[in-house]
């Protein structure tokens, strides 16, 4: 997991890698909520282009960060999901809480 913070447009990218799972879930919510403490971003996109396998804890995962980032007065972007990805979510009710954004050709070409 890899974090990029740009402190003109006040925005935290939180690049995903391999799988998000019950196992890593509570490992990468620490990382992530130290991030958001730490800048305080107006903005924090979860770019998911490694992630090819995620369950319902990534689900969980997601609302709460949302909900944090919600509380700060600032919102949360998904970008780069694979379709797998992308149907769970879709599935789940989050497309509709939070702007998905993907470029289906590109995505598909990188997605593992």
């Amino acid at each position: 997991m890899e974090f990029d913070y740009e402190p003109g447009s006040k925005t935290l990218t939180v690049k995903f890698t391999g799988e998000i799972d019950h196992h890593l879930s509570e490992k990468i919510r620490r990382k992530t909520d130290y991030e958001i403490q730490r800048y305080m971003p107006r903005k924090v996109v979860f770019d998911f282009i490694k992630i090819n396998f995620m369950d319902s804890s990534g689900i969980g995962l997601i609302i709460g960060r949302y909900k944090t980032i919600h509380i700060l007065g600032g919102e949360l972007e998904i970008i780069n999901t694979c379709n797998s990805v992308k149907r769970v979510l879709e599935m789940s009710g989050i497309s509709k809480i939070i702007n998905i954004i993907s470029n289906e050709e590109e995505i598909d070409e990188k997605c593992v």
